[in-house]
Parts: C-alpha cells; structure tokens; sequence
C-alpha cells in the first residue's frame, strides 16, 4: 500500500514519534494505522529497555491542584534540553495531574510508577532518553484548608504548602516563595525532635571552648539564645521573612496555621 504524507501526520498527531519513525511503522504495517501504532509502542518499549541504565539527573518538578486534592511529582531525565521540550513538560503536568486520581495520600510514587509505565515507555520511545518518575506526594484537604504551590526555575525547585486560618492569595504566593528561598526543615520550634535540639547544644558548646567553665545556670541561658538562633534558621515560621527581615510569618500572620509542606529541587538526595 502507497504511504502518503497525510497517513504520515496522522501517525505522528497520534504518537508524537518522529517523522522518519511512523513513515518506516506504516511501511512495516502495509498501511494499517492501528498496527503501526502498536508498533511504534512496541519500539518505544525496546528503546526503553535498551535506555534503562543510563543516568537521569535533570528533569522538573510539578504540581496539581483541584477538587480539595494536591500533587507533587519529580519526573527525571537525562539532559536539562529534553527537560525544557515542551512534551516532557507536558508528560510531568500530566503525570501530576493523574495522580490526584489515585487512592491514598502521602507517599504515592509506586502506585503513580505501576499507573504510568506505558505512558513513561511512549515518551522515552519519543524524547529518545531513559527517564523515571522519582517520588511522587499526593494530599486531600481537610475542609478547612487551602493548598497552594509555586514553581521555581521552570520546575528546577517546586513547593507545594496546605495551610488553614487567615489566608488570601498575596500571602500564599509569598509563603510558596519564602519556602523556595529559604528552604525550611521544619514549621514550627514544636516539630524539632528532642534529639536534634540535644545535639544542636552539643555542637554550640564544643564550638566555644569557654563555655565549658560557664556556671549551670549562665551556660543553660547561653544555650537557650544559640537554639532560638537556630530555631530561626530552619523553622519556617521563625526564619526571617522573605519580604521583610525585621519580621517572621509567627509575627506577621499569627492566625495562619501551616499544617504541612513540601520543597522539592530536581535530583536532590532523599
């Protein structure tokens, strides 16, 4: 059967391979568009397994948010050009956006890996790059609560936050970017394991070797200034503020209570 440039745009409109490929998945097929779709699958499939080794260290970050739902996912390849194409960030916001439909909350990244198998074997068939979906986060709303995200670099940083009180969009988009900036490991001093704040005081004496002659009681204020330093550095509500370093979110909305979030950076350690 003649193959025409039409069958050829019509193939790729619906697979997204290249031109050369669906030209050569037609031939193979005598025409027939189904078969020369399960073919190019089938192609991909190889390619997939021939790409499974090599190493992934670029790619994005997205979310999705709606319906009282919200998801994060990280999404890697091997080249930062393949991550800027416009059918992998296609491929990440789709990823996200089927994984609000996925039951559970929490850590959900082997559930959305098992949902998404063929479509990852189809666009690493397409990019031409192994790829995998690293981890993925999905959150459902208490009643009360809002979410909100914010994407960084194109997806390099993304930060997903589902916070509940006094909130209006200004101050989430300000939380989102303080988070970014100043990537907090805790909300509150509240959340702070009583082993780290030990060793925190551990570490501030052993700094300063004159404290080791300070009084119990002297020493114990010394401490207790170095760890409300630290409470500072990394709790998001004692940072300073992003817009404002004279002042802290605790200070500055002291109604909005931030139940939980996420800073995520493309191929950070877990």
């Amino acid at each position: 059967m003649a193959i025409t440039a039409a069958m050829v745009s019509e193939l790729r409109e619906k697979t997204g391979a290249g031109m050369m490929d669906c030209k050569k998945a037609l031939v193979a097929a005598d025409g027939d568009m189904e078969l020369a779709i399960e073919n190019l699958r089938k192609s991909g499939a190889a390619k997939a397994e021939k790409k499974s080794g090599r190493a992934t260290n670029q790619g994005k970050v997205l979310t999705s948010i709606k319906d009282g739902k919200a998801s994060i996912v990280e999404v890697l390849c091997e080249t930062d050009f393949a991550a800027k194409t416009d059918k992998f960030t296609n491929l990440v916001k789709t990823v996200a956006g089927n994984t609000l439909a996925l039951d559970g909350e929490g850590d959900v990244t082997e559930a959305v890996n098992a949902a998404e198998k063929g479509n990852l074997t189809d666009h690493i068939g397409v990019i031409g790059e192994n790829m995998q979906i690293r981890r993925a986060t999905k959150w459902n709303a208490s009643e009360a609560s809002v979410f909100a995200s914010y994407h960084h670099m194109d997806g390099r940083v993304s930060v997903l936050v589902e916070v509940e009180g006094e909130t209006d969009p200004a101050i989430l988009n300000d939380l989102c970017l303080h988070i970014a900036a100043f990537n907090p490991k805790y909300i509150a001093p509240s959340d702070i394991p009583a082993d780290v704040i030990a060793k925190e005081k551990e570490i501030a004496k052993a700094a300063d070797p004159k404290l080791a002659n300070k009084p119990a009681e002297m020493l114990d204020k010394i401490l207790s200034g170095k760890i409300n330093k630290f409470y500072t550095e990394v709790c998001l509500m004692n940072q300073p503020w992003v817009k404002d370093d004279k002042t802290c979110l605790a200070k500055l909305k002291p109604n909005l209570k931030v139940k939980r979030f996420v800073r995520w950076e493309v191929g950070e350690e877990l």
